[in-house]
């Protein structure tokens, strides 16, 4: 079983930068499409960014533009540049695996990340 965790998150202003990094435990994480997640307080848990092992990219249309997902496969990392941050980004956020198929790993504890002037 892979063990994630995640970091980065803070309290930010609108407009503002966070760079999140998500540590994943185990060489199986060279195999998988990697995914960004997010769940604000009283919604689901939604997807918001994805890259495959060969580093393509998949933007949810509400952060497409502001925000980058990059993966360090010597460093089993996964990193979430996220810019021009808005009030609406307020959530966890977590990483896993994106494969539509197939149980997801153990979620990690996530990192919060509030954006309020």
């Amino acid at each position: 079983q892979v063990q994630l965790v995640e970091s980065g998150g803070g309290l930010v202003q609108p407009g503002g930068s966070l760079n999140l990094s998500c540590s994943a435990s185990g060489s199986i994480f060279l195999l998988y499409t990697m995914g960004w997640y997010r769940q604000a307080l009283g919604k689901q848990r939604d997807m918001v960014a994805s890259i495959s092992t060969g580093g393509s990219t998949n933007y949810a249309d509400s952060v497409k533009g502001r925000f980058t997902i990059s993966r360090d496969n010597a460093k089993k990392t996964v990193y979430l540049q996220m810019n021009s941050l808005k009030p609406e980004d307020t959530a966890v956020y977590y990483c896993n695996h994106a494969r539509p198929m197939g149980a997801k790993w153990n979620w990690g504890q996530g990192t919060q990340v509030t954006v309020s002037s």
